[in-house]
């Protein structure tokens, strides 16, 4: 049997795999335990609904660790209506697809120019691509199927029975005060609330089953069933009778007017209402454990009615199921997928490697909020990442951080794909930039990084150059790219002063002697020491620091026509000896 890779005092997934063990063997002893998740493909899955299916893989991953049968659910929300035309999607038109309005995502047309026969499994596709190269293990189940089969018959009819149970607990909350409006909900100051408001209303329009119906409304009664058109195929229905005896349903379609006598125990074109299909699956696959957000999870919301519908009317138990907060992205708002240019896995794995997206996630409490970094940022966590490596490897690395690099790395299934020669990822990204993907320049260029092991292939560094490479290509600015100068700037360097010619100087003078990264690191930033009359391992002041911003900023000048650009040592690098010599005025 494996053994958990950490103690249950230090990491957040081996105290939740502590919980549901235990609440299985309880519940069901001797069989799987069950994990879930629910994605809509109603549009681009994103970065924030990955945390929905993070959060429970991980938990997964750490029970089969630990010699336990798992099985992961991932329900494909696909028979939910289809609400909106996300913006921005490439080959839809908005006022065409507007048409389509309430119907199933996968009777939706998929968008003009996809290989896949709808909507809902042309970004269903992109979503399992993604889930495959993180290492995910789970057993999809598309809804339209469950329901088209007849598999929730009973669940259906049972439903239908007791459907004023259900509209019973629905109304303790539509009637429900707020016992705090002087101060916002849960006592909280007017302030406080303003950013409660905030959030949940951002949440709100985030989601696609937060704020369906629940079925109430209908002036025949409380029905928690809706049948898709028979004729128009939207959901835009109401029920205007039922008999629980024959399970005759009569209908009446607003969209077109075609009206439809069916009986529920043959008719399979329809779904439950939100509230109470998510309580319903509860039951039937006898889900241990799933995770919602944060608009899942307010009061009246449908983890908190779903956990007494489960209850009161289908015999079941709510899964333990914590709340996970937002995730975002440098520099944007919360995503939503019902707005277009929201980063998706398959984004986010263009730019970096499959074990440092799931470390993002394994690292963090899902209840906290976290970002996902596309802009420069990038550069910043992959050294963090690499940092934690070396301390792995050296053994000086706290419980909780090498708990989630281990679940970043593998699964109980084995090792993830990494990079054989894992080079800096700034180094990379300059790279690619100064060579704008030139593969022989680039090869000599990271050949030269340590003369002493030299890299002798680019596939050493792959996919973590390719991964920098992409972002260069697709995150950086045209205006931010770096351009090395054709010719020397023989204005800038005849009006230099003495010291700034023996800086020069000094810098070409050396060049031979230090020709790696660490080399001409120590280099420049020697130069304005040994200027300054100091040696070139002094320690820095502020006066010198001010000494050495200056002489990088004439460097930068003279060879890119900036005042910033990539680190010197690996722009010197890219740029070569003979290069650097002839722009430096040698």
């Amino acid at each position: 049997m494996a053994e958990s890779q950490t103690s249950t005092e230090t990491d957040w997934v081996s105290r939740f795999a502590d919980d549901v063990i235990a609440e299985s063997e309880r519940r069901a002893p001797g069989k799987p335990v069950v994990v879930a998740s629910g994605l809509s493909p109603s549009g681009p899955i994103h970065l924030g609904n990955l945390r929905e299916v993070m959060t429970p893989h991980l938990v997964a991953d750490e029970i089969r660790r630990r010699g336990h049968t798992v099985r992961h659910l991932i329900s494909w929300d696909d028979y939910d209506r289809f609400r909106k035309v996300p913006e921005g999607i490439p080959g839809v038109d908005k006022a065409t697809w507007t048409e389509h309005i309430g119907k199933p995502l996968t009777s939706v047309p998929a968008p003009a120019g996809s290989a896949y026969p709808n909507w809902a499994e042309h970004f269903k596709a992109a979503m399992t691509a993604a889930l495959d190269e993180l290492g995910v293990e789970y057993d999809g189940i598309s809804q339209t199927e469950q329901y088209t089969a007849g598999t929730y018959r009973e669940q259906i009819l049972h439903a239908m029975k007791h459907r004023a149970d259900i509209d019973a607990v629905l109304d303790r909350y539509r009637t429900k005060k707020d016992p705090a409006a002087a101060q916002g909900k849960g006592g909280k100051k007017p302030q406080q609330q303003k950013k409660v408001d905030e959030a949940e209303l951002e949440a709100a329009e985030g989601s696609g089953a937060a704020d369906e119906d629940d079925g109430s409304g209908n002036t025949a009664g409380y029905f928690p069933y809706k049948p898709y058109c028979g004729n128009c195929e939207k959901d835009l229905t109401v029920v205007t009778s039922y008999d629980d005896d024959t399970t005759e349903l009569n209908y009446t379609c607003s969209a077109c007017g075609f009206a439809e006598t069916v009986r529920l125990s043959e008719f399979n074109r329809g779904k439950l209402v939100w509230k109470v299909d998510w309580p319903m699956r509860w039951a039937y696959e006898g889900v241990i454990f799933e995770p919602s957000g944060v608009d899942h999870s307010s009061p009246g919301s449908s983890f908190v009615v779903g956990g007494q519908i489960v209850r009161e009317v289908f015999d079941g138990v709510q899964p333990i199921g914590p709340m996970y907060a937002f995730v975002g992205i440098s520099g944007m708002a919360k995503m939503s997928s019902s707005k277009g240019g929201v980063p998706t896995p398959a984004d986010a794995l263009k730019i970096m490697e499959a074990p440092l997206l799931r470390w993002l996630y394994a690292r963090r409490k899902p209840n906290q909020s976290f970002k996902i970094a596309f802009d420069q940022e990038i550069q910043r966590l992959y050294d963090e990442w690499d940092s934690l490596g070396r301390k792995v490897a050296d053994g000086t690395v706290l419980p909780a951080d090498a708990a989630a690099h281990s679940r970043a790395v593998r699964t109980a299934a084995g090792e993830l794909p990494s990079t054989p020669r894992p080079l800096p990822y700034r180094t990379l990204a300059s790279v690619a930039d100064i060579t704008a993907g030139a593969e022989d320049q680039t090869l000599r260029i990271l050949s030269e990084l340590d003369p002493e092991n030299p890299l002798t292939a680019l596939d050493e560094a792959r996919p973590r150059l390719d991964r920098a490479e992409n972002w260069i290509t697709t995150q950086v600015p045209a205006e931010a790219r770096t351009i090395v100068r054709d010719e020397p700037d023989k204005e800038l360097l005849g009006s230099l002063d003495d010291q700034g010619r023996e800086s020069l100087r000094l810098l070409l003078e050396g060049l031979d002697a230090h020709w790696s990264l660490d080399g001409l690191t120590t280099l420049v930033y020697g130069v304005p020491k040994v200027l300054a009359g100091l040696k070139p391992d002094a320690k820095p002041t502020p006066e010198l620091k001010a000494a050495q911003r200056s002489f990088f900023a004439l460097l930068y000048r003279l060879l890119v026509s900036r005042d910033t650009g990539p680190r010197l040592p690996t722009l010197l690098l890219a740029v070569g000896a003979d290069r650097v010599r002839r722009l430096l005025g040698a």
